[in-house]
């Protein structure tokens, strides 16, 4: 199966992708959050001169579609197609959490979870549900209520095959058959 994409003037096709979609929605979730238009963002895009190279785009794409993890984590074994997913990794070990916030000091591994916490500050809620028009701060919560629309449950107990929407859910499950209390 063969998809294509375009943004400006880059256009790539992939073979037997499904980033693909989910690419052209969170680009079009970052421009709608800006309330644009298509000819207003793409004029936007055209003022801020934002465009991507076709191979700094595959060369970012290949592993995730490939399958390919070169980096390995020497304390657990956990792989990544990324360089830069191995070192955001490695501060679970360490406990570093380099990203803070200035305005009530919480503290994060990443700097995407940083940028998604300020929306908390901020009140802004740049993605958008294509579907009913929920808007959500972070991609992450937009992606699970999504899955309110399509019913699709990929969090499944190993024990009894209950499937669930949410990770969170499944751990609370999951104590059913531990016996743990929530502490």
């Amino acid at each position: 199966m063969r998809r294509q994409w375009s943004l400006k003037r880059v256009s790539v096709q992939l073979v037997d992708c499904r980033k693909t979609s989910e690419m052209v929605h969170s680009f079009n979730c970052h421009l709608g959050g800006r309330g644009l238009s298509s000819a207003e963002a793409e004029q936007h895009v055209d003022e801020e001169k934002k465009s991507i190279s076709e191979t700094k785009l595959l060369k970012k794409h290949q592993p995730r579609s490939t399958g390919e993890r070169p980096y390995g984590c020497d304390q657990c074994g956990k792989r990544f197609g990324r360089s830069r997913g191995l070192v955001e990794h490695m501060r679970i070990h360490t406990g570093e959490k380099p990203y803070g916030c200035d305005q009530c000091g919480k503290t994060y591994t990443k700097s995407d979870h940083l940028v998604s916490h300020m929306r908390t500050h901020t009140g802004e809620k740049p993605c958008c549900c294509d579907q009913c028009g929920k808007r959500f701060a972070g991609s992450g919560h937009l992606a699970s209520h999504m899955r309110t629309h399509t019913g699709e449950k990929p969090f499944g107990c190993d024990q009894c095959g209950k499937r669930f929407t949410e990770s969170g859910n499944l751990i609370r499950h999951k104590r059913i058959h531990t016996g743990e209390k929530k502490s």
